[in-house]
């Protein structure tokens, strides 16, 4: 940060902040509130996503969740408000309302949790039987 600072600090048209990436800025400053968006339309992008939330505050970050396989969108996103504020008075206004042809719900976005999925571990082959213990 400090390193950022100098280097910012010799060009006037730059702010530290400005270089850093949004979700930085977000947990170091504790500010932005995030919201959960399902019943997207497939169609819906993260560009028109911001769009439609930016008429309620400043969007930090609208990010629509696709799938890995098919490049398709999985129907629900998140977008991250500056502020608690604006991030409320999104919340009871795109509630319920229609976005792209789909009426979408909106809600606070929980913490993300760790269900324990994923790749299993390899572990190696398999260790070889003694065949002097088997009964014939």
């Amino acid at each position: 940060m400090a390193a950022l600072r100098r280097l910012v600090g010799h060009n006037p048209n730059l702010s530290y902040t400005s270089l850093l990436p949004p979700t930085l800025l977000i947990c170091s400053r504790g500010i932005a509130s995030k919201l959960f968006v399902g019943g997207l339309s497939f169609y819906t992008n993260d560009k028109g996503l911001s769009e439609a939330f930016s008429q309620y505050g400043q969007v930090v970050e609208a990010k629509v969740v696709m799938d890995r396989v098919s490049d398709r969108s999985k129907g629900f996103g998140f977008v991250t408000f500056a502020s608690e504020d604006e991030a409320q008075k999104a919340l009871t206004e795109m509630n319920g309302k229609a976005l792209n042809g789909r009426v979408v719900f909106v809600d606070y976005a929980k913490p993300k949790s760790d269900f324990g999925g994923g790749i299993p571990i390899a572990r190696g082959p398999p260790e070889p039987k003694d065949d002097s213990q088997v009964l014939i």
